[in-house]
């Protein structure tokens, strides 16, 4: 029988070439009682270190982040799923927070569930540094979820958790611990609203001057004051200014794509 009584719960990662931050977010997993990693072709030891977590590996092509994610979903033994990334770790308190809310078992006096997602607050390390404000935190994230009343997004970047009903919210913190550096994270940015800008383009969004003007404009303005991502020092000035840029990029690029075509 699962902790607490509870239903029983398969954590979800998808990861390609992830070794050097797989070891601590498959740690602050082990609670749950599967764990599906669908890897997209890793040369490192990614898949090692899965195995050794006692981690059922599927090998499987990339198809986007958001297919690549529900297909993961679909893996997954029991049909609560925790989906969580390689650079993510799940906090002490939001342990004991996941297992408090999770739907028990036929005959447990905590009654049948109520919600079928859940959103965490992750929080976001940049520059060294946690961000408590700004665009780094809250970070809300739906990665709690019955699988039979929630799925991921297709979209290929920018992904999101679909779902009907409430969403609750669960106290404790998601870790992003990200080691990559600034030039990494830029570069990652730079792809990202690549993406983001084909994406709107297929889907027939159009792109202005406006846009590319006022969105970085109200995007600084949103989350260095109004959200307070002032108080987080440089990091968070940094990371504010970084969004702001992938914004102003993907609408650049749009543009580009219109003037450029017939």
């Amino acid at each position: 029988m699962t902790p607490d009584h509870r239903l029983p719960l398969t954590a979800v990662l998808i990861t390609l070439n992830a070794a050097d931050r797989l070891e601590d977010c498959l740690a602050s997993v082990a609670f749950c009682d599967e764990i599906v990693v669908v890897d997209a072709g890793s040369d490192d030891a990614t898949v090692v270190i899965a195995e050794r977590h006692a981690a059922r590996v599927i090998r499987s092509e990339w198809r986007g982040f958001g297919p690549q994610k529900q297909f993961a979903v679909e893996q997954a033994s029991h049909d609560w799923v925790l989906c969580i990334d390689a650079d993510e770790r799940v906090s002490e308190r939001l342990r004991e927070s996941i297992c408090a809310v999770l739907p028990a078992t036929e005959g447990s006096p905590r009654g049948a569930p109520t919600l079928a997602t859940y959103r965490l607050s992750r929080c976001n390390k940049f520059m060294g540094r946690y961000l408590k404000h700004g665009e780094g935190y809250p970070d809300w994230c739906l990665r709690l979820f019955d699988r039979r009343r929630a799925r991921w997004s297709d979209d290929p970047v920018h992904e999101k958790v679909i779902a009907t009903g409430e969403v609750g919210s669960l106290p404790g913190d998601l870790l992003h611990e990200s080691a990559e550096s600034l030039d990494a994270y830029l570069a990652k940015q730079n792809r990202y609203s690549t993406i983001a800008a084909e994406a709107a383009l297929a889907q027939g969004r159009r792109a202005t001057v406006a846009h590319l003007l006022l969105s970085p404009l109200l995007r600084f303005a949103k989350f260095y004051f109004f959200r307070l991502g002032l108080l987080d020092g440089l990091p968070g000035l940094v990371h504010i200014l970084v969004g702001c840029g992938a914004s102003f990029a993907k609408y650049a690029k749009m543009l580009a794509f219109q003037r450029n075509s017939p």
